[in-house]
């Protein structure tokens, strides 16, 4: 597991770092130097650059060039010890300051000072059009005005300049705590070396672009400095076999879980298809889908596995199953509202409602407020909607969701007190009294019709094995990307499908 953190998170804990353990900031501020540089020579050291003489020999040697963007911050602080061991190294060093000096922090000045004693090169604009290593040490996490004026045209110039980029904490211009891009643009990273933690910015888009490749650089940060306040979010990042359900040696198909899922109206069989195999996947043993009776036959071929039962036996199931599953292609018939509202208020089962069952909710005020208090009740509910959906849940545009899309998906967690997934290209995990979980894992891969009814199957197979409710979400979306990315090694993103992403859970 990893935290991402906000500006103002991380502010507490470097200044809990600072204050309350004793770490100087300078000290921090060498590290994190010591950070970019090992990011630095490590690429820099298979690079063909420009040609110098050796002085001892004459001999042909390969000179690195580079160039240094440094605000007057302490971010800039960072690019000017970085420019130092550059300079060390033998780099041809230049350092581009942009903003006022006289305006500069202590740390920066203290830097400035060490650098009158090197070999290193003060401009007031780039002086070449290409460099080995440019580096962007303009505003780091601090930023939270649209770049405009002198720092808007630095940006602009060094995104057009040639060489290997690399920003110091994120990308200057993109928002720390959201990624969004503050402004016109951003640096365009080719690599990313944060100090810490991961900030949110640099993993939700578009701030994700910006920052390449990312690197978390530990600079001697100490666990305890979260001084037992854990930050707002986090992400999986486990094997996964560490994540999934301990097996019992001696169990059996009873003993691994039952998944009743009602799934798939007419021409809708294959999100039911879909749904049941991924529970199985999940390590579930038994599923038994409740479908419309033109989809049976088609049931039992895609999935002879599974079994299949009638709309009218839905609720006689109940006291078979260990969790219930309703909504995967389901509809918004009289049938299918009648099935979710059985389920509503036929069971206690954990329950989880995906697809149509989060349209008949957005829809029906009578079963958002038994789902609601039910929630309120204790019981276990895991709602799963893509923006669309919930949107709709909302009442609110889905332009306005994507904006933040996790405190939305906290919004209506807390209202009905479910776990909801709320879908897009990142999906957050939100539950009154918890963390978010922001699940990094997948690609475009799966953006592809039937993805999300092979995540609603998946997290059902591990509610139904005992997994909680919210812990089942968050693995089951982090296990749901993971198969698209070994699909996609297989295939290439283009071509993956939905029913390839069952074969790859687990």
């Amino acid at each position: 597991m990893k935290y991402l953190v906000t500006a103002a998170e991380m502010y507490k804990i470097d200044k809990y770092t600072m204050e309350s353990i004793g770490i100087p900031g300078a000290v921090l501020m060498e590290r994190a130097a010591l950070a970019a540089f090992e990011a630095v020579t490590g690429y820099s050291g298979a690079v063909k650059g420009f040609m110098k003489k050796s002085a001892c020999c004459g001999q042909s040697d390969y000179l690195q060039t580079a160039l240094i963007m440094a605000g007057i911050g302490n971010n800039g602080g960072d690019g000017l010890a970085l420019a130092r061991m550059l300079a060390e190294a033998g780099f041809s060093t230049e350092v581009w300051i942009v903003g006022e000096e006289a305006k500069a922090s202590e740390e920066w000045k203290r830097q400035r000072n060490i650098l009158k004693s090197y070999p290193v090169n003060f401009c007031s604009k780039p002086g070449k059009n290409e460099y080995t290593i440019l580096v962007d040490a303009l505003f780091g996490v601090g930023l939270s005005r649209e770049l405009s004026g002198i720092f808007e045209s630095a940006v602009g110039i060094f995104n057009g300049l040639k060489g290997r980029k690399i920003a110091l904490d994120i990308p200057s211009g993109v928002d720390s705590d959201t990624g969004r891009i503050l402004g016109r643009d951003s640096v365009r990273a080719d690599e990313t070396v944060t100090f810490g933690c991961y900030k949110r910015g640099l993993v939700l888009y578009p701030g994700a672009l910006a920052a390449g490749k990312v690197t978390v650089a530990d600079i001697g940060i100490p666990d305890f400095a979260f001084a037992g306040e854990r930050p707002g979010m986090f992400a999986l990042d486990e094997a996964p076999e560490q994540l999934l359900p301990k097996r019992c040696p001696w169990g059996n198909k009873g003993t691994f879980g039952k998944v009743l899922l009602a799934a798939g109206s007419i021409g809708m069989a294959g999100a039911a298809v879909l749904a049941a195999k991924a529970a199985y996947r999940a390590g579930a043993g038994m599923v038994k889908v409740i479908t419309c009776a033109e989809n049976r036959e088609i049931l039992q071929v895609s999935v002879p596995e599974a079994l299949v039962g009638t709309e009218e036996e839905f609720g006689s199931c109940f006291e078979w199953a260990d969790v219930i599953a309703v909504g995967p292609g389901l509809g918004k018939s009289k049938t299918a509202r009648g099935l979710l509202e059985e389920a509503l208020c036929g069971s206690r089962l954990p329950l989880l409602i995906d697809g149509d069952g989060l349209n008949l909710l957005a829809e029906d005020l009578k079963l958002r407020q038994i789902v609601a208090k039910q929630g309120e009740g204790g019981r276990s509910m895991v709602l799963t909607p893509h923006v669309g959906e919930l949107a709709r849940l909302l009442g609110k545009s889905i332009p306005k969701l994507q904006e933040d899309l996790a405190e939305r998906g906290r919004d209506l967690a807390m209202e009905l007190q479910t776990v909801v997934a709320a879908k897009d290209a990142r999906t957050f995990i939100c539950k009154a009294g918890e963390p978010v979980c922001v699940n990094l894992s997948g690609n475009s891969s799966l953006a592809t019709a039937g993805s999300g009814d092979v995540l609603a199957g998946t997290v059902a197979g591990l509610m139904a094995q005992g997994m909680e409710s919210y812990r089942a979400a968050c693995v089951g979306a982090y296990l749901h990307g993971l198969s698209g990315e070994r699909e996609a090694l297989k295939c290439g993103e283009h071509a993956c499908m939905a029913g390839d992403l069952t074969w790859r859970l687990g």
